[in-house]
């Protein structure tokens, strides 16, 4: 990959250096990633393309589910590396989101989990996403929710990731973007992933009552008040 003062380089600095500083070796997908994968499988047989794909548990997913061809691009040098060490059968990229190597209409299946906050331009990405995706498939976004009540309240203040980039909008923002680049939601899912041990021991052993509760709380909340949600969307008919 060519480096060059494109506005990027700070984020791909901070990627490489911090937040995948330590690359793990646990290769499952947690369950929560994969109760919302079985809603829009089956991958047997499919391209799927992961944008902003980290070192490949999503991709791995759909490779053991039948997936015909994985492919994915990230920003960061190491994760993609750790990708090819994952899955050497696989199509991988260290690039962008807003410039998508790969040919118009190559894939079943586009996802981007909860990556599209921190791209520097959306709609470019978004239209990449379109661009490769076949005629009938389908694309899935994780983004957050600027209505997190929990955020609302003022009791969360953002990711790791806020350090260097992180836009949270409102479902109806999100959705307003998606419908720019010629994208139609057709169903939301919550994300659950504080219904987890690793979740709620994180921090003070005073504050784990609290996150449990807040955790059992995000599974029957309305979608408007959740901490991200999945977007299934497909391509808008003229």
């Amino acid at each position: 990959m060519t480096r060059s003062n494109d506005g990027f380089d700070e984020i791909r600095d901070f990627y490489d250096r911090k937040y995948y500083a330590v690359i793990g070796n646990d290769t499952r997908l947690p369950w929560h990633c994969r109760s919302v994968a079985r809603r829009f499988g089956p991958f047997e047989g499919r391209a799927v393309l992961d944008v902003a794909c980290g070192t490949g548990e999503w991709l791995s997913y759909f490779r053991e589910h039948g997936a015909r061809v994985v492919a994915g691009i990230d920003l960061s040098e190491r994760a993609i590396d750790a990708c090819r060490r994952r899955l050497p059968e696989g199509e991988f990229h260290c690039g962008t989101a807003e410039t998508l190597p790969f040919a118009a209409a190559a894939f079943d299946i586009v996802t981007c989990m909860g990556s599209l906050e921190h791209f520097l331009d959306k709609p470019a990405a978004l239209l990449e996403m379109r661009r490769v995706l076949k005629p009938g498939g389908l694309i899935v976004l994780l983004v957050p929710n600027a209505g997190f009540l929990t955020r609302r309240l003022g009791l969360y203040g953002g990711t790791q990731q806020k350090a260097v980039k992180e836009d949270v909008l409102s479902l109806d923002q999100w959705q307003q973007l998606f419908a720019a680049a010629g994208l139609r939601v057709e169903a939301r899912w919550r994300d659950l992933h504080p219904l987890s041990r690793s979740w709620i021991v994180r921090g003070s052993p005073l504050a784990w009552p609290v996150r449990m509760l807040q955790a059992l709380a995000l599974a029957v909340w309305p979608v408007r008040w959740q901490y991200q949600v999945y977007h299934r969307c497909s391509v808008s008919r003229s």
